[in-house]
């Protein structure tokens, strides 16, 4: 029994010792065999400090040992590793990642006729959404003019007009309105209601103003365009905690 108490005591111990040790910031690189290696996310898990990688790879976060590091990117698979104090004490920990290979089943070439083949399109010009063909409409020179009317050009009066008008400002404001809407689509298809509320501990009552609440978050819209659904769900739980901080300083 005293021995059973002893080992008790001194497990107990030695938490208490590990929670006490501090964390240091730990200089880092990531290797692959390709070269972009800039903005890649690095987390760690235990602490949900984020940061990112510089275009050489190179990145700095705080951590300790027995930490959990996330390493998440588009272009490769998503890696965790658990910090020993071996690197802590290496002055540049290195981390191998493995690039993301997606492999079609089979390919089937069929003849493409669309808009580009016919001629009508010119080949690589850029599509818009309705937001932007108006928006680009809306400020856009007359493409026939490459001087000013005093050299004999021609130049649309639309921008003139529509400057004047406050179209221009309105337009802006549409398109951001698009954008928003594509982002809180993209959310509630990646997170259903039951995930804010049974995971994210979120009351129903709440869940449309969270997601207009995130969406404002500009490295959280970053991540949902990058497509990256594992660390989208990593940082919508930390801004989840911040929102239900707001709504208990409101009560």
């Amino acid at each position: 029994m005293i021995k059973i108490v002893y080992f008790f005591l001194a497990f107990n111990a030695m938490q208490i010792v590990a929670q006490d040790r501090p964390r240091i910031q730990i200089n880092g690189k990531v290797s692959a065999d390709f070269m972009a290696l800039e903005n890649i996310y690095v987390i760690n898990k235990i602490t949900n400090q984020l940061t990112k990688t510089n275009q050489q790879g190179f990145f700095k976060i705080e951590a300790m040992a027995d930490d959990t590091l996330l390493f998440s990117g588009s272009q490769f698979l998503e890696f965790a590793i658990c910090i020993t104090q071996n690197n802590i004490k290496e002055e540049i920990f290195t981390v191998n990642l493995n690039q993301e290979i997606n492999q079609l089943d089979e390919v089937i070439v069929q003849s493409n006729i669309n808009a580009v083949s016919l001629g009508i399109i010119p080949k690589g010009q850029k599509s818009y959404t309705a937001a932007e063909r108006k928006l680009y409409t809306a400020t856009d020179l007359n493409a026939s003019a490459n001087v000013g009317s005093m050299m004999g050009g021609s130049i649309s009066a639309d921008p003139l007009l529509n400057w004047i008008s406050g179209r221009t400002k309105m337009l802006k404001k549409d398109l951001e309105v698009e954008k928003k809407e594509f982002y809180l689509k993209r959310i509630q298809y990646l997170f259903p209601d039951d995930y804010f509320i049974n995971t994210l501990k979120i009351p129903a009552i709440y869940i449309k103003g969270f997601e207009y609440y995130i969406i404002e978050n500009q490295d959280f819209v970053k991540i949902l365009e990058s497509n990256n659904a594992a660390l989208s769900a990593f940082f919508i739980g930390d801004l989840a905690i911040k929102y239900k901080e707001i709504i208990a300083s409101n009560h």
